[in-house]
Parts: structure tokens; sequence; C-alpha cells
């Protein structure tokens, strides 16, 4: 960007060997980064994994991730101390566990050789963390360096986050001491205060791995967003604002109790999506196996994620009998509804299984068969009406075109207009039966409930078209 000042970090970077060499022949003071540094993982984030009920904090720290509260005390700097204090109000014996735990994580993950070069060196360990004074110092103690002086983040306010350690290092230690320092670290983030110090040292340690917390406990929609789909919001925009909104517009004037209904549909969503999502599972392990030239997305491999075999079909079964109660109350259900539910849910399954062992060309005509059943897997137990027919058969073409578009050219997936195509064939589709079969069938709310919806979706599709539009006889 025009006017940022120069990146520095490369002319700091060292091998570890280049850093374990200059620590041990330094006689001045040494301020050491934590985290993937001195303790090859991120404190923070192990001290979350500490929780417990660990699916209750999950859940926890996804819906504070959706609302981000962070936006209103300065960012994502201080999105930990959040997350930290949120932890302990719900979970107030995380920090009991944390002790417990701590003495086998400082053994397994500690950086010896660094550790060992700092004891064998002349200067003054001091330790500069971003963590949490509370969480880092018992970590800090069964690494051996209890005894260094410690400059942290205090837990009582995220103002010490938003200040960054350059500041917290010059208050702690005084400018000049910093000034005549050896900083040792592995982040870019901390490149203001390898800018201030003497003999700045930036290593990225072989051995070092930064794990989210409770990446052991599963979750629906973990492996979509963090691996599959990274960035993409892809359960708000994919999901809940494409999937969940034609079931809701296709039913929804049918429902004796709406609120229910909504409810209802919204957890049958996620009993389906909780098998779906296995496909996505096993499309990119397939991918990586079998294919010469997988296209994978780049935390694949690198962002780990709890992905059990038997625990989705535990949720999916859970989700979908409350959701079934929902949708049938005030009446009951019959073990039918439970039966179909559970053979579309099946056989979703194993379309998506025979899509993955099948060839990329042939895979183009069993596509639409998956799209139709995330499309329209709920038609199995909530009836709906000619129109809403229409619009989920609309949206199937429009997920299939460019995917044949995409195969067919062995290219990137096309920049096509995908919310206009999907109206464009909904209003065919619907001007086709209403002059063959009659309009009647076809005039009700839901009709102009989807229509409203195609519309609204491809609003910036038809300002453009209409924008580009022009005559060429002029």
């Amino acid at each position: 960007m025009s006017g940022s000042p120069p990146d520095r970090t490369n002319a700091h970077d060292k091998s570890p060997d280049q850093a374990l060499s200059a620590v041990a022949g330094f006689d001045g003071d040494l301020l050491l980064d934590l985290d993937e540094t001195l303790y090859l993982r991120n404190s923070t984030e192990d001290f979350l994994d500490s929780a417990s009920p660990g699916l209750l904090i999950l859940i926890l720290l996804r819906l504070m991730d959706a609302v981000k509260p962070w936006r209103f005390t300065g960012g994502l700097p201080t999105r930990d101390w959040w997350r930290v204090r949120m932890v302990r109000l719900f979970c107030p014996w995380v920090s009991w566990r944390w002790r417990r735990r701590v003495a086998v994580l400082a053994q397994a993950s500690a950086n010896r050789p660094l550790i060992d070069a700092v004891r064998a060196s002349r200067g003054r360990a001091i330790i500069v963390t971003a963590g949490f004074e509370p969480i880092v110092r018992p970590l800090i103690a069964e690494l051996g360096l209890g005894d260094a002086p410690l400059v942290a983040c205090k837990d009582g306010s995220p103002r010490d986050r938003l200040r960054g350690k350059l500041a917290l290092a010059i208050e702690t230690l005084g400018d000049e001491c910093v000034r005549n320092s050896m900083v040792v670290t592995d982040s870019i983030d901390d490149r203001a205060l390898l800018d201030h110090c003497r003999f700045p040292v930036r290593t990225l340690w072989p051995d070092a791995r930064y794990r989210h917390a409770l990446r052991r406990v599963y979750l629906p929609g973990q492996y979509l967003t963090e691996v599959k789909r990274p960035g993409q919001r892809y359960i708000m925009r994919g999901i809940l604002q494409e999937d969940y909104a034609f079931w809701l517009l296709s039913t929804i004037f049918y429902a004796t109790m709406p609120l229910l209904h909504a409810v209802g549909l919204l957890i049958l969503l996620v009993s389906f999506w909780a098998i779906y999502e296995r496909g996505y599972v096993d499309n990119d392990r397939s991918a990586q196996k079998f294919e010469h030239d997988p296209r994978l997305s780049r935390n694949f491999g690198l962002v780990e994620v709890a992905t059990p075999t038997v625990m989705p079909w535990i949720w999916a079964a859970v989700t979908g009998a409350i959701a079934i109660f929902l949708l049938r109350y005030p009446s009951e259900p019959v073990p039918k509804d439970f039966a179909l539910w559970a053979l579309t849910l099946v056989l979703t399954h194993v379309a998506f299984k025979v899509y993955n062992r099948i060839d990329k060309s042939t895979r183009i005509w069993l596509f639409p068969g998956l799209q139709l059943a995330r499309t329209a897997a709920f038609v199995s137990l909530v009836t709906i009406g000619p129109a809403a027919s229409l619009a989920l058969s609309a949206h199937v073409i429009a997920r299939w075109v460019p995917y044949y578009l995409y195969r067919v050219g062995n290219q990137d997936w096309p920049e096509a207009p995908f919310f206009l195509s999907r109206l464009m064939f909904y209003i065919l589709l619907w001007t086709m039966v209403a002059v063959t079969q009659g309009h009647g069938s076809l005039a009700t709310p839901t009709a102009a409930a989807l229509l409203f919806w195609n519309i609204l979706r491809a609003r910036k599709d038809l300002v453009s078209v209409v924008k580009a539009a022009h005559r060429i006889d002029r």
C-alpha cells in the first residue's frame, strides 16, 4: 500500500541454528517471546483448551466469533481477552484445570535447545509476551524460567493488548534496556519491538505448532468454516441465506405454528449438514489420495478440526428427532417420519461417497443430485406447493450451470451471476407452467415470497446488467 513503511522483518530473520548461536553468545538483556518460541505452542489456546465441558465452551467461542464483541474494544487484538474472560465466566474451574495440565504441556512442548542456550548465555533472560500474566506465569515456572522477569498483559482490561509488546516492554523495563537488548521472537506482529532493539532475531522453530483450542471436540460446521471454505462466512452466506431461506419460504405459509416451524426447519438443517459436511471431509481426503491435481483449501492439513465418523450421525439423529417433533407439533410424529429422514440422510451420504470416487467428467452428471439433496431434503417431511417446486428446481439448475462450465473448461470456477441466473430460471419455469397448466396453482403467497427473495438477492446483478445494457444500432 502506498505510503506504508518498508517491511524490515526479512532483515531480522535467522535460522534456528543462527538464533541459538546468537543467544548463547549474548551478554546483555535477552527479551524472549513465549508462544511458539520458548513454548512451542500457544498458551492462550492451550488454556482455553482446558475448559470443560468442551462442547458447550466451543459453542460459546463460535458464537463469539460470529458476534465479534471485540469490535467494541479496539478490534482483533482484543479478541483473546474477550475469549479468556468469557470462558472464565462460564467455566470458573478452567484455571484449576490449567494448573493441573501445565506441567505436562511444558514437558512436551518446551523449546529445549533455546532454553539451554538462554541458560548458557551470560545475559539476563526477560520474557516478553502478549499472553496474559495469570496464564503464562505457571507455564514459565514449569519451563524452568520462573526467576526471569516477566512482561505480560494484565487480564483485567484489554488495554495492554491494544498497546502492544513494545509499549509494555518500555513501560516495565525502560527504553534504554529495550534499545540495547536482543529480541528473540517468531511473530511478524512483533516488528515494532524488533525494529526498536539492538539485536533483532526472528526465527520460526520447526517444531512450533499453533493448535486451536478444543480442536478435538466435534461440532457441525467446523470443517466447513475452518478447512473447506475458510474466511468465506459460508454458514451465513451459503447455508442460512440460501438453503435455509428457501426451505423456510417454501413452507412457512402452510405452517399452523410458524415460529415452531421455523425453529424446526433450522434444527433439521443442522441434522442434514452434519452428514453433508461429512461428504466434504470425504471429498477432500479422496482428492488427496486419488487425484493427481487435487484442489484443496490452504487450510487443509494445517488446521486441525475434529472429523469423527460416528459423532456426526449422533448429531444428525438427535437434532433430526427434535426437528421432527417441532415440525409435527401439536400432532405426534409417526415412525414413518423418522424412517424417511433417516433414509434421506443415508442416501445423501451414499451419493456423496459415490461422487467422491468417480471421475471428474462423470461428476458433471452426479452434481445435480447432490444439489437436489441439499436444496430439497426437507420435502421428505414437509409438503410444498408447485411454486416452491419451481423455485427449488431453479436453485439446483443455477448451481449446476457454473459447475458444468468449471468441469468442461478445466479452469477456475467461473464468475457467473448466480443470483440473476437463478431468478431467470425461476421466471422461465414459472412462465412455462403458467402457460401450459394455468396460473391458478402458482398465484400464492409462497410464489410471491420466493420471487421477492430471488429479486432481492439478484438486485446487484440486475443493476449491473441494466447499467451495462445498450443498443448496438445507435
